[in-house]
């Protein structure tokens, strides 16, 4: 315990007692703040740290006594250690001051070196206790914080920064009385692009506040290795010798430090309140972990999210290679689906599922032969039976996997129409699932949108108006209302996403 740093209280209604105490502790080293009465006691625990109080107890209004049953009830300051010091020497006396919660009780005239003595183990005892608590309210943090993460985390929409800014809120001291935390932490990270970039972190006005710092030091780790330190002041210089010249240029003046340092990430919590210990450094080294830990699993499931959504892709294309339509068809109708699904106010993980999804529309025609697909003139009945049957071909190919189910659902029900005119089963209204009647409109404006054997290529205004208004073959009715409501809402992205992603037309010379 440094003493340096106690701040004891000495409350006596007697001037000459109080001025005996203050100069028999500040010439000890230690900080003596005074009251004259039991009130004015109270007044000063609340407003400022004390780590101890020395009480008299016959004192005019509010005794010893009542002063440190006052003290004992708080939940914040309970675990002040109280020594009271009287003239009172009965035995009911001292039982009276133990059941208030005094720690001590000492009698005047009291022996100057047995008030030191028992000043400086209770505030062993005080400062073991309080480390105690300390480590018990960081496990509780940890877990907390642990468990937070856990909820939120979304490996397609990490932010490193952000969970390394929230980290260090946890590690850094955001009011002058949290003396157990650090005042600054510095973090030195590894970009691909940039190399190694330093960044300082405090509180200023309760608000946390990062910001780039240029601190050229060698920091010199093995290959793969890292390392833990904490060192108080005493053992800094003989350590951290050019580290602590560097940030006295930045009038950072270290008393003690917990760091953290790998090749990935470094941390530096400076100027804790206190000595620090191997514990301070097993927090850190834990919170930092745990954001390596997260950056890596979502770098893992990004990897993997992409692959699955590149054979997503590519499957869909090999089912187009003998249609009429191109890659960017299926682009198109993801993309106006994601459209869609956006206005009518669904969440944010079903429009991009289906966005990727919808690409899987038309992958039953991998076996639909390719002489009905480029047919140059109308299908008969019995070609139309064969064409109508992509639908299923493709529901039994994506399969019945949890991670393709939207999948399946496009697939065979992207052709089915609100009035039940629609194939392969004449499903109506909300019997069709929700993404196959959103791609049943999709779909059909790209048609429309396209050449094909049996028509022109329409422009964006005629393609809208045979959707809302109809034409024979395209009715209002094959739409769910709410679904062509959002259309009606939304044509003008549509157009933006057709000239974004049109086919290009190849001119070959004769």
């Amino acid at each position: 315990m440094n003493n340096s740093r106690s701040k004891v209280l000495c409350v006596d209604d007697e001037p000459a007692n109080l001025r005996l105490l203050e100069l028999m502790l500040a010439a000890n080293g230690y900080d003596v703040i005074t009251a004259e009465n039991g009130k004015k006691a109270l007044e000063k625990i609340r407003e400022q740290r004390i780590d101890t109080v020395l009480l008299d107890v016959m004192m005019p209004e509010m005794d010893g006594f009542e002063v440190c049953r006052e003290i004992k009830r708080s939940a914040k300051h309970g675990n002040i250690p109280v020594v009271m010091i009287t003239t009172l020497t009965s035995k009911e006396d001292r039982i009276k001051g133990i059941e208030a919660g005094a720690e001590e009780f000492l009698s005047k005239p009291f022996d100057q070196n047995e008030v030191l003595a028992r000043l400086r183990m209770l505030l062993r005892v005080k400062d073991l206790n309080d480390r105690l608590n300390y480590s018990y309210a960081n496990i509780n943090n940890l877990m907390s914080f642990g468990e937070q993460i856990i909820k939120t985390f979304n490996p397609m929409d990490f932010d490193y920064m952000a969970k390394i800014d929230s980290i260090i809120s946890q590690i850094l001291r955001r009011r002058s009385d949290e003396i157990e935390k650090p005042e600054i932490v510095l973090v030195r990270m590894f970009n691909e692009r940039l190399g190694h970039e330093w960044y300082r972190y405090e509180f200023v006005f309760d608000r946390l506040e990062r910001v780039p710092f240029q601190l050229e030091v060698a920091l010199k780790l093995a290959q793969g290795e890292s390392k833990m330190f904490f060192y108080n002041e005493s053992a800094l210089g003989s350590v951290f010798g050019a580290f602590i010249e560097k940030l006295r240029t930045y009038n950072i003046h270290l008393t003690n430090i917990v760091c953290y340092l790998s090749e990935v990430i470094s941390v530096f919590a400076l100027n804790y309140g206190r000595d620090v210990t191997k514990h301070d450094a097993a927090v850190m080294e834990s919170l930092v972990l745990q954001s390596l830990f997260f950056k890596s699993l979502a770098s893992q499931i990004k990897e993997t999210e992409d692959a699955f959504s590149y054979t997503v892709h590519a499957l869909a294309r090999a089912a187009e290679a003998n249609d009429e339509d191109t890659g960017n068809h299926i682009l198109r109708v993801g993309h106006y689906s994601a459209v869609l699904a956006k206005r009518l106010g669904l969440a944010d993980k079903f429009v991009n599922e289906l966005r990727l999804k919808a690409q899987l529309h038309d992958v039953g025609k991998v076996h639909v032969p390719s002489h009905i697909l480029r047919k140059p003139g109308k299908l008969n009945e019995e070609e139309w039976e064969v064409m109508r049957k992509h639908t299923v071909y493709g529901h039994k190919i994506i399969g019945q996997h949890p991670k393709l189910k939207m999948g399946g659902a496009v697939a065979i029900a992207h052709h089915e129409r609100w009035d039940g005119s629609g194939y392969p089963y004449g499903l109506a209204g909300e019997r069709i699932p929700l993404e196959g009647r959103i791609i049943s409109l999709a779909d059909q404006y790209d048609a429309l949108r396209n050449t094909r054997i049996y028509k022109p290529p329409f422009d964006h205004k005629t393609a809208c108006k045979i959707i809302t208004g109809g034409d024979g073959r395209t009715l209002p009715q094959h739409f769910d209302p709410r679904v062509l409501k959002a259309f009606k809402e939304t044509a003008s992205k549509f157009e933006e996403v057709y000239e974004k992603l049109k086919d290009e037309v190849i001119i070959t010379k004769g």
